[in-house]
């Protein structure tokens, strides 16, 4: 599954970075480069959370006790997240040239 989310993250970039951004403006360029970093790395965060998970040895112990330190990693997704969005509204509301 890592595999499979890590190849989609590396689809993801690639058909975003071929998508034309019509603004002329340093500001649109900074903003659509921010959305598709959300973008793709979402893709990325869930295969790293799968490589996590497949690295964690449970022998004699409870999953839900081994992945606890791991706590943090929800973070990223919801950083990732909010960069996704707030890039995207910020682009959305970009006057027209």
């Amino acid at each position: 599954m890592a595999v499979l989310f890590g190849a989609l993250g590396i689809r993801s970039l690639v058909h975003w970075a071929r998508r034309p951004i019509e603004g002329s403006d340093a500001g649109d360029h900074v903003l659509f480069a921010l959305f598709v970093t959300g973008r793709a790395g979402l893709w990325f965060a869930l295969a790293g959370l799968f490589a996590l998970y497949a690295s964690v040895s449970v022998r004699g112990r409870a999953f839900v006790d081994e992945v606890q330190r791991f706590g943090w990693y929800a973070m990223v997704f919801v950083l990732l997240g909010a960069l996704q969005l707030v890039a995207a509204y910020f682009l959305g509301r970009r006057p027209a040239e």
